[in-house]
Order: C-alpha cells, then structure tokens, then sequence
C-alpha cells in the first residue's frame, strides 16, 4: 500500500474542492510514493497523538481537524503544531486532513451525528452552490443511447436519489467540412445538415472533466459541439449541517438527557427553554453558529452544535432552543466515521482509531 492509493480514495469519495475557503484539507506532509505500514485517525494531531503513531508503528495519520490552517514561515518548535509537524517530519509520517469537505458531504460528520440521534432520513441544512454545470451536447439521433450512456457512467445526470436524469429535444445541424477535415458524416467542402438531438445533463464541477472526456471518446463527431454553463442552483448532496425529524416528538428535558447520554457529556450549555415539544433537529458538528438563521429558517425546534459566542445566544429570539455540547463532543464520533471508511475499502490493511482524547476543555 502506497499513500496515493489512500489519498486518491479519500478524494475520490470526498473531494477537496468540497471544502470551505478557509480550510487546508488534503494532504499537510508526506510523499505520495512513500509506502505505508499503518494509517492513526484521530480529530486532532497533538505531540501525544504522533507519539502513539511512532509507538504503533503508523506512518500516516489521518485527523479531521487540519494541522496548519494559515502560512507558516519557519518550523522553530513555538507552538504545538509546529512541534507536530516536526517530529512528523523526524519520523517520516504523513499528515493528511479530511475536514470541511467531510463536514460537506451528505454521508459526513453531520449524517453521523444525526445517526447517534436518531434523526430520520436528515437532508443537508444549508445546501451549496457553484457546484454545478449544465452540459448540451448535439447529438446524431442513432449515436445518442451510445454517448449518453458513456455521460451516465461518469456522473452526469445525478440529481438527488435520481440517476439517469436528461431533457432532449430534437433539431436539425448544420456544417461544412473544410479540406483539412475528416467527418463522420458528409462530404469535404459540402454543406451537410443531419438530424440531431439536443441532450442536456446536470453535472457536479467535480465530475466536468471526466464527463466531457467521455463525451469526446463516445460522440462520433471529430468536433463536438456542445456548452458548458454554471447554474446557481444549490446541491442538495453538499453542504453545511443537517435537519430531520424524530420519529417520535420529545419533551425538552428528555430530549437533553437523551443528548448527554448519546454524546456521554455531563453539561449542556443552552437558551430557555421554549415550553414545547421537539420533533425537527438541525445539527452541524464543531462550530456551527452560522447555521442558526437557516435552522430557524427551516423551523427546526432545536439547534445541535457548539462555539456560541454570548450574543449569538440572543440571536435565537425565542424562536428556537439552542444546544451547545461543545466542539469536541459533537466531533467525537468522526474518527469512527473516518476509520469505518477506510476500513471497508482496505480491510486488510493495519488501521488504527487513536487512544488519546485531544479534548483540550475541561469541566470541574
């Protein structure tokens, strides 16, 4: 096992440009052709964690919280992360981040969070944009099922739970080959018209490049004629936190209880109680403030996340009950999440799920 077969999974499943403008997730240190002994997941990287690493004879570590966020100019040992990266370096172990583009994605930190919950089929809270295309190809009648099906291996055509997903509509094409031509169809120097039909395709960014490979090795024209154009349509596969129902509503202080118990925590910061039953949940994993207008918006009953500052908390007007567990507690069960992953793909393979709490707040 080599370290670009796991980052090349990683991102096959999680990529990067999912990932917020702030975040360094992806790949911190390490050689893509280094072969690796043992993968360590962990939240954070702290010196204790990379200690374990050495101990466990793991050359890749894979944690959820990035160990550089922002431009370094020298490794001089002043702060933990610079002493991480150091004896990281002195051990030839890799850092790889997988962060906001796993707290993005519809099977991600929130979907777990949700799962321990048991929130019932929760839909991402604040979908993104930028993150789709429309594609048209023109497309000779009898090569259509051909290069459609190509586009459809490829992604193209995937809205929500549906796959396979075109608008066409037919029309005539019109060309002249010139002398350095060499068409499929007609003549050099004679103006050709054919039947043709007009496909077009929803497409992740993410996938652009792999479709419209396929469109070029599939249609039989030696130019294609065809028009990519971004939408500003949200998708709803990605995207900041999550909101689903209960099966059954709950009253206020049993709901709590039955966090402090999911999320083995013994406080709970929170706004007054609303005086009703809870049934809709929003979540978001680690901090997620910016979150609270979209889950009043989408009148959930309760708000699951952490990092409130003290104003924010008036920010929930009475409308909705906020439940702040803490960065850490929310975030717990990620390093299952990413070790499950992995483990399913390389079951043979020496992953380890690290012993040391990183918590870095205590309560007395």
């Amino acid at each position: 096992m080599i370290l670009k077969e796991i980052v090349q999974f990683i991102e096959s499943k999680f990529p990067l440009e999912h990932q917020e403008s702030y975040d360094n997730s992806g790949l911190t240190y390490g050689h893509l052709e280094n072969e690796l002994n043992g993968i360590l997941v962990c939240l954070d990287v702290t010196e204790e964690v990379v200690n374990e690493a050495v101990k466990k004879q793991c050359n890749l570590i894979i944690s959820h919280h990035p160990v550089i966020f922002r431009g370094i100019k020298n490794i001089d040992g002043s702060k933990m992360n610079l002493r991480v990266l150091e004896k990281c370096i002195k051990h030839n172990i890799a850092l790889y981040a997988l962060h906001t583009n796993l707290d993005n994605h519809q099977s991600g930190v929130n979907k777990e969070i949700s799962n321990r919950i048991g929130i019932e089929n929760p839909k991402i809270l604040l979908p993104k944009n930028n993150t789709l295309v429309k594609l048209s190809v023109y497309i000779p009648i009898d090569n259509v099922e051909t290069v459609e099906d190509a586009l459809f291996q490829q992604g193209a055509g995937s809205i929500g739970d549906y796959t396979g997903c075109s608008f066409k509509v037919k029309g005539v094409g019109s060309f002249r080959p010139s002398k350095n031509a060499n068409p499929a169809i007609g003549e050099k120097g004679i103006k050709e018209s054919v039947d043709e039909i007009k496909a077009e395709y929803l497409v992740r960014t993410r996938d652009l490049n792999n479709v419209l490979n396929a469109m070029w090795d599939s249609h039989p024209y030696e130019e294609v004629a065809h028009e990519v154009i971004p939408i500003l349509n949200t998708d709803s596969e990605i995207g900041s936190g999550m909101v689903g129902l209960l099966d059954k509503e709950m009253e206020e202080i049993d709901f709590l209880n039955k966090i402090k118990k999911a999320f083995n925590i013994t406080c709970i910061k929170h706004t007054a109680f609303q005086g009703k039953k809870i049934k809709k949940i929003a979540v978001c994993g680690g901090s997620g403030s910016f979150l609270l207008e979209q889950a009043i918006r989408k009148d959930a009953d309760v708000f699951i996340t952490s990092d409130f500052k003290y104003h924010e908390y008036f920010d929930a007007e009475n409308k909705i009950l906020i439940l702040d567990i803490g960065h850490w507690e929310s975030e717990q069960f990620t390093i299952e999440l990413i070790g499950g992953i992995l483990m399913e793909k390389f079951s043979n393979f020496a992953i380890h799920l690290t012993e040391v709490n990183t918590n870095p707040v205590n309560y007395y």
